[in-house]
Order: C-alpha cells, then structure tokens, then sequence
C-alpha cells in the first residue's frame, strides 16, 4: 500500500512525489543555461544547493523512519548502518548516523515523536539554509561541551551556532567554535574524566589502492602517556627498523649500544615512520607472547592469512587474512619463512575443501579449511563484510538442534547477527549449500516469503573476481581500439582476396570519396605490422597497370 499525504487525493502517494521529482530532474538536466546572465545562474545555483540540503534531510527521515520501524531486520541487514550501505547506497554512513542523531526527529517506544538533539540546527537544515558540512562542525563544537556546563547555556549555545552556521562557511564555523568553547570554559576546568573517556575512540579506515589504512582517534591522557613511553624505547632512533636487517629489536634499553649506534647512523626513516615500526614491533610481541590467549571463535589467536599457490609462484597479487584485510604477496612470503604452513586443497578447482593436510580434522582445522575458501575471510550472508575472526560457525545445511551434522561441507562462517537470524519464521532466513556448479561448495541464504507468496531468489555472498573480469575487459578494449575498420561485405564492398589482397569486385556504389577512380579500377592493400599495431597500404591498380610487372609498379 502507497503512503499518503494527509490530504488523501489523488497523486499523492510518496512514490508518486519521488518520481515527479526525478523527472522534474530529468527535465532540469535538458535545460540550456546559456540565456541565463550571470546574476540568474549564480541565484540558480544557489537555489539548488538549498534543494540539495534539504533533500539529504528529507532522506534523513526516511531512514530514521526505517530505523523505528527495525526494518533493517526485516529486510536481512546486520544494521541500520549496514542497510544504509548496501541497501540505500548512502555515502560516509557514520556521518550521516551521527548527523541523524543531532537532527532527525526519531520516536518513543509509544509513537510519539522525539525532539532533536539540537533542534535550531535542525531547522535550519531542513530548510536547506546549512548543509552537511555546516552541521558537521556544529554538531562537533556541541558534542565537546562538558556536561558540567548547565542545560541554559548549552541550549544557547546551540542556537548561536545553528545562527552562526547559516551565514559562515564551515572553515569560519571551526574557528567561531573554538571561541565559544573558549568563552564556556576558559581555565579548562569544567572538563573531567567523565568527557574524555566518552570520546576515547580508535578507528582503522578501510586499505586503499595501495593496502595502506588510515587510522584516527582519540586518546585518553593515561592511554596517550603509555603510548608515548612505549615510543621512547621502541621508536627510537636505529631501532626495530624493518628495512634494517642488523637493527636491534625491542628496546632500546635491552640493546647492544655499538649495533645501536651504527643501525642509528643507517636510520633515514623519520619519527612517523618510527613510531609506526614501534607499533608493529609491540603488536608482533604480543601476538607471539602467548598472553592473547589461544583462539578466537576457533581461530589461532596469530597472524593467519590465505593466499593463491599461483600468486605464491609468480610473488604477485595478495594474500587476504582473517580479519579481511590484503597483504602484498610479498609481505607473504616474508612472513612465511617464521609460519607454521597449511595445506588446502580443493578438488576439481571447485570450493569443496577434500584434504587440510591432517589425517584427522579438528574443530580448529575445519574453521581454517572455511576460512581457505573462496570469500571465506568474511560471513557467508549476502553483502556482509564481517571478517572470519568476528564470525561464528552455521550450519548451513540443516540446524544442529534439528540434527545438523558438524561436517566440513555442511559448514558456512557467519556473524553472530546474521546466524541468528536463521530459522523457519516469516522474514528469517533459510539457508544451504550448492553441491555442484560454478557455486558449489557456497553457502546460498534465502528470506522466508510469507506462505503462498513467491519464493525469494537463493543469494551468496561473492564478490566479483576483478583479476579475470579486468583481464577479459582488457582485451575487448585492445580489441576496440585496435580494430580495422571494415563494411560488412556486400555487392558494393566487396572483400579482398586471401592470397592477394586485391579487391576484384565493383567499387563502392557511393564512390563520392574515391575521385577519379573508373569502374573497373582494383584497390591493392597490404597490412604492416608494428610495435604498437598495424597500418595499411592502399595502391589504386588502373587497367594500363595491370599490364606492368609489380615490380615496376
């Protein structure tokens, strides 16, 4: 059923007013903006920015309003996040879920509608008076007042910035923000630990192209002093270098000064990339100190990676580990001469793991032996990204409590909120797996559709393999531009002869390019090769040549 305006007339469904928008766009697109002056179309584009605002508002309350009504299950997402990235497509989603929070209208457990966070900043929003960015800041200068600050002055505060952010731009908002925070708090002492450790956070972007993560936080003042100590040891100048292999390892304290001294003068790295180098050195200690523990949801608690035997031999590509992160191949081999190896092989280059390489498959080897699979390193539900190390083991062909087997090819990793959701009601989830085909070995998931109503598809989570569909593109575009231009053969085209390269038919019927040339003229063409592609050669053969030796021509 439409959702409807409270006027009830006709037309006034929401997915009625969303298509008369699109092709009010449509129709925006094919105007000419030349006649426009200068004047106009900075007005107009002023104007569309607006629009802009407070359409992104707008899509904030649809998806807060799929958030009350928990949807984001319904529809098989782990979250709301999770929804908002594969299901809306939504561009830096913990942006918009924190700029919801501030500014979006969300409901009680009885229906009634909640005030914003910071509803003078919402206002304006909504009226496309601030964008994104403005809101970003201003809800960034808000967050950081302490909560000892009494609730009349955070309440003005919040709205001389939603003012302040619909005539500055965001760069004036950061500084303007900074005053007010300095004019709350001047001596710092309305700050307590209460604040510092509700923004205590570390985050580790997504890799690159390059495999390289961007990691941000905040650290507490006691966190901040251990790291800063741990570098003063670790980071210093010689030490743990891995590009050094005579550097001391360690610290500083525990090194032999003359080795210390000579890998310092060898030291060029600067104190970033030090302490960097301090990082892994710990984080490798630890890894091999045994204090971590001994598994994780089954999984040795070390560095465990898969990589392909061909990209092993030919030290190209990446290995993916279990937490679902790319180390270059040769990061692989390197760490490989200090690794314990695992064998997995797969039988008729299908994912059906046969042999782990122990007689005897525990229950530590078999979450290997699914981690070795193809996409193995995540959760086997559709779109999810949850690495092996977070996820749980499902039976996938039929639930252990209903006697499922604890086999290797009846078993699927799954996070723990996708494995819940696994079951026999309405909008759960059914699961199995393909025993032949190009997806055998794969565990398929498929929503429960009420009863009478068509089943939903069977979907598996793989990911495109971009090497051979980059390689098979590559070679059509080679292909494209290479191509020699022909017509398709015909009465007036006709093709040359094999052997000679001479066209003997008729020229072209539309013969306004080839001036001067009779009925009964051939057209000689050889093809040369080069470096780079081909070239050809084109004599026009005349009835008085056909009489010379093709020397002489």
């Amino acid at each position: 059923m439409s959702a409807t305006d409270s006027t009830g007339g006709p037309g006034t469904s929401v997915e009625d007013k969303v298509a008369q928008l699109h092709a009010l766009i449509d129709d925006l697109a094919k105007t000419d903006l030349s006649p426009c002056s200068d004047e106009t179309l900075l007005e107009v584009a002023a104007a569309n920015e607006r629009a802009i605002n407070r359409l992104t508002f707008q899509g904030d309350r649809q998806i807060v309003e799929l958030s009350d009504r928990n949807a984001e299950r319904r529809f098989g997402f782990r979250s709301v996040t999770d929804m908002m990235v594969v299901g809306l497509r939504v561009s830096e989603p913990m942006r918009r879920r924190k700029q919801m929070t501030a500014t979006a209208t969300y409901h009680g457990l009885t229906g009634e509608p909640l005030a914003p966070k910071y509803p003078t900043l919402a206002q304006a929003f909504a009226e496309g008076a601030v964008g994104p960015a403005h809101s970003r800041v201003v809800i960034d200068v808000l967050d950081d007042i302490p909560h000892q600050v009494d609730h009349d002055i955070k309440v003005n505060a919040e709205k001389q910035m939603a003012d302040y952010a619909r005539v500055h731009t965001p760069a004036e908002l950061t500084t303007i923000g900074a005053r007010l925070m300095a004019h709350l708090d001047p001596d710092g002492e309305l700050t307590d630990d209460t604040d510092r450790q509700q923004k205590r956070q570390v985050f580790l972007g997504r890799q690159d192209t390059q495999q390289m993560s961007k990691m941000t936080g905040k650290m507490t003042p006691e966190c901040r002093a251990d790291q800063e100590a741990v570098w003063a040891v670790w980071a210093a100048p010689g030490m743990n270098n891995p590009d050094d292999p005579d550097s001391p390892s360690g610290s500083v304290e525990d090194a032999d000064p003359e080795k210390l001294a000579a890998a310092a003068d060898r030291d060029t790295r600067s104190q970033a990339q030090r302490n960097h180098d301090a990082m892994q050195a710990v984080y490798k200690l630890a890894l091999t100190s045994g204090e971590l523990g001994e598994s994780h949801r089954g999984l040795p608690v070390q560095l465990i990676i898969k990589a392909d035997l061909t990209d092993l031999i030919n030290e190209t590509g990446h290995g993916v580990t279990a937490t679902n992160s790319l180390l270059p191949i040769t990061d692989v081999i390197r760490l490989a001469a200090d690794a314990q190896p695992w064998l997995a092989v797969f039988g008729e280059h299908t994912t059906v793991p046969l042999y782990l390489g122990r007689a005897r498959l525990a229950s530590r080897g078999q979450r290997i032996a699914l981690f070795a699979k193809p996409d193995g390193q995540v959760c086997s539900h559709p779109g999810c990204s949850q690495p092996a190390a977070h996820s749980e083991i499902h039976h996938a062909t039929l639930d252990y409590a209903k006697g499922g087997l604890t086999n290797i090819d009846d078993l699927a990793p799954a996070c723990p909120k996708h494995n819940r959701m696994v079951g026999d009601r309405l909008g759960q989830y059914t699961t199995g797996i393909y025993r032949d085909g190009p997806l055998a070995g794969r565990c398929w998931w498929r929503r429960n559709a009420a009863p009478g109503a068509p089943p939903h598809p069977k979907r598996v989570n793989k990911l495109p393999d971009v090497g051979p569909d980059f390689t098979a593109g590559l070679a059509r575009v080679r292909a494209q531009i290479h191509a020699q231009p022909s017509d398709p053969p015909d009465a007036g085209n006709p093709l040359p002869d094999s052997s000679t390269g001479i066209f003997t038919g008729p020229i072209a019927s539309d013969r306004s390019c080839l001036v001067g040339l009779a009925p009964g003229d051939k057209i000689l063409r050889t093809t040369v090769g080069t470096a780079t592609g081909s070239y050809d050669i084109v004599e026009i053969i005349t009835h008085d040549d056909d009489a010379l030796d093709p020397a002489d021509r």
